[in-house]
């Protein structure tokens, strides 16, 4: 993801318009890496989250209120005496050398506070958003530390002590510059003599440029980003100038950046503050713009974070289905081979009943019997026991008929519930792959402790189980409202509750997926627009298992054309007549 300078920069914008002037009425420390402000400027209240948890540095302007712990942590404590009601009187984004303006991951909140003595004073709140070296510093105007987040000592690192008295400073970049102040000739300059390919030299050359906003750079310039640096033609440079430019003024200059965050398959993928050209001609990704870049990285690390919490707690119920649906699949192997082995079973009954009719012609000890297969007039050669009559021989192959007879009508009803069950355990899987809530996942738990699949979940822990999902509901461009199950109890309550005979129904054709129901209220198929048939069928493809296909075939029906399959699963229909349509899946905005 790129939570690099220029995603601050943006950031920076949003506080100096929003915060400057305010003064801090409330600061809490809900986490050991987490500090909350609120910030009243003027009528309204902001609330301010700083996180410099390794996995998760952020600092954005939010609505979400978090429980202050009851002991008030030391470092909270240091911030309440230092820049309680203190009026903010800048917001600062400093390039190394803490002298100019630049890219650096870091934010400077300058702050007039009263002192203990009732003197006007200055203090400042750095927070540096660089990973596992994200921290948040409180310093005096002479640059001494007065306390930090996390307190670092010259055993933990030998860069920087981070501890009260002791100077504050950005540890050195190295060689890297500042974009701010970097002409074409230095540009070019800077990026000639590098032996490696031309994204890399961008951001290992340039500060607060990750990768994703380097390769972005050479797209717009249409510059090789695998070329080396070294070998790029003078007028190249040119061009990438031009285009590493146009991005950096565009957060920094203009009034106004464009925060965006880029989903694959409906899950966030990276964030950036500005528009990325190099997804815009790809059907996997989807490009969503936002008014602000603190809601960007709220919402981006929020369904990270979600999708991420709701697979791991599904773990289980993945391991279990994987181990049931290997179990079925083996099972229908050896079952599929039982029928098999009973195909030539016919044979034995013909040579029972030959036996029975030219079996007097024998003397005894034959090995085999020719004579004329009444059935296909034709001459056959029966195998023969020699040490059994004619009559114990048809009596051995019409036993071994009836055995096979036996074999294959059991094996056939066998057959067909062990495929019920996989393709049931199937459906689970995709409405396992689908959820995103924990009340999804109860659902899912409930179905499977209903069908036996695991253990039935009795007592105390029942009621853990009474929340209900919603199916999803959309609103199609014509105004039409269409209801996509999760999973298959959903999937009954869309299509048999929520959908009515003339309403319209698509589900992906003969694989695992969603049903979707389209509330047309009985308006003629001629009606209805070509479009709302796309999106449908876009939103079954979406919610099947094979939503990462380029093209997926859906089937759709009026809802009246379906029934229930007795004695399956909710959610499993059955329909002779139908259209079909092939469709790249596709999500919507959900209602």
């Amino acid at each position: 993801m790129a939570y690099d300078g220029l995603v601050v920069s943006a950031t920076v914008k949003e506080f100096r318009e929003r915060l400057i002037g305010g003064k801090i009425s409330k600061i809490t420390q809900p986490e050991k890496d987490e500090i909350d402000f609120v910030i009243r400027n003027q009528k309204d209240n902001f609330r301010l989250k700083i996180s410099v948890n390794p996995s998760l540095p952020l600092c954005i302007l939010t609505e979400e209120k978090k429980l202050s712990p009851i002991a008030v942590p030391t470092f909270c404590m240091a911030l309440r005496k230092h820049i309680g009601n203190g009026a903010i009187l800048d917001v600062i984004q400093p390039e190394q050398s803490l002298k100019s303006s630049g890219l650096e991951r870091v934010i400077i909140f300058e702050i007039e506070h009263l002192d203990e003595m009732g003197d006007l004073g200055k203090r400042y709140l750095s927070i540096e958003l660089m990973g596992k070296y994200s921290n948040i510093i409180l310093y005096r105007e002479d640059l001494s530390i007065i306390d930090a987040v996390k307190r670092i000592s010259v055993s933990q690192s030998s860069v920087r002590e981070v501890l009260p008295n002791r100077p504050y400073f950005i540890p050195d970049s190295g060689d890297k510059k500042n974009p701010l102040e970097l002409d074409e000739a230095g540009f070019t300059e800077l990026l000639r003599v590098k032996p490696e390919p031309v994204f890399k030299a961008l951001f290992h050359s340039i500060t607060g440029i990750s990768p994703l906003t380097a390769s972005e750079m050479c797209h717009r310039s249409d510059v090789d980003p695998d070329i080396s640096a070294n070998c790029l033609p003078v007028e190249a440079f040119a061009k990438l100038y031009q285009g590493f430019r146009g991005i950096v003024s565009m957060v920094t200059v203009e009034s106004k950046p464009d925060p965006v965050i880029i989903y694959k398959d409906g899950i966030p993928t990276d964030f950036s503050a500005f528009s990325l050209s190099i997804y815009e001609n790809d059907s996997q990704y989807e490009i969503r713009h936002f008014d602000s870049m603190s809601d960007v990285i709220e919402r981006f690390y929020s369904e990270k974070d979600k999708s991420s919490r709701i697979r791991q707690r599904s773990t289980d119920l993945r391991k279990v289905l994987n181990t049931l649906m290997e179990r079925a699949s083996k099972k229908l192997n050896i079952q599929e081979k039982q029928l098999k082995d009973t195909e030539g079973m016919d044979k034995f009954r013909v040579y029972g009943e030959l036996l029975h009719t030219y079996g007097y012609s024998l003397q005894g000890g034959e090995d085999h019997l020719i004579c004329e297969n009444f059935y296909t007039n034709e001459e056959i050669s029966i195998p023969l026991k020699k040490d059994l009559t004619a009559s114990e021989n048809a009596k051995h192959y019409l036993e071994k008929y009836d055995k096979l007879k036996r074999t294959k009508e059991n094996v056939i009803i066998q057959l067909r519930d062990t495929r019920q069950e996989l393709e049931h355990l199937e459906s689970i899987q995709t409405a396992l792959d689908i959820a995103e809530s924990e009340e999804d996942l109860q659902d899912i738990r409930r179905e499977m402790g209903d069908f036996g699949f695991i253990h039935k979940i009795q007592g105390k822990d029942k009621g853990k189980l009474q929340r209900k999902s919603k199916p999803y509901h959309f609103v199609s461009k014509d105004g039409y409202e269409i209801f996509v199950g999760k999973n298959n109890y959903q999937n009954e309550e869309v299509t048999f509750k929520i959908g009515d005979g003339g309403d319209m129904w698509f589900h992906a054709k003969n694989v695992a997926g969603s049903h979707v129901i389209v509330k047309t209220g009985g308006q003629p198929m001629d009606e209805i627009p070509d479009s709302l048939f796309i999106e449908a069928a876009g939103l079954a493809a979406y919610y099947s298992s094979h939503r990462n296909d380029k093209k997926v075939d859906v089937d759709y029906t009026p809802r009246k054309n379906l029934k229930k399959v007795p004695n399956a699963a909710p959610g499993f229909v059955i329909y002779h007549q139908n259209w079909s349509v092939t469709v790249e899946p596709k999500n919507m905005t959900e209602v």
